[in-house]
């Protein structure tokens, strides 16, 4: 349920959400308006999104590995890895 404030009539409070909801393609969790003339001032937060990690590995991306076989595995091992915190303090 979106928790709406402010001083707008209801079919434009609704507008403002459609609004939002659609350009940003995310859920509103809160929305502030505030009419003054002919300006309106939207204070609004989405609702978390939660996500899962993806990385690319051994040219796949994937989320987690526990699908792999056991050659997948042993690839996965094998690959270089590298360590980004080394190499800018020369420049």
């Amino acid at each position: 349920m979106i928790q709406i404030t402010g001083n707008a009539p209801a079919a434009e409070q609704q507008a403002y959400v459609d609004y939002l909801e659609k350009k940003y393609n995310r859920k509103l969790k809160s929305l502030d308006i505030t009419l003054d003339d002919e300006f309106a001032d939207l204070h609004y937060e989405f609702e978390h999104v939660p996500f899962e990690r993806i990385r690319r590995i051994t040219g796949y991306l994937v989320g987690t590995m526990d699908q792999w076989n056991d050659a997948k595995y042993a690839e996965e091992h094998d690959r270089v890895k590298h360590d980004v915190s080394t190499g800018f303090e020369q420049l």
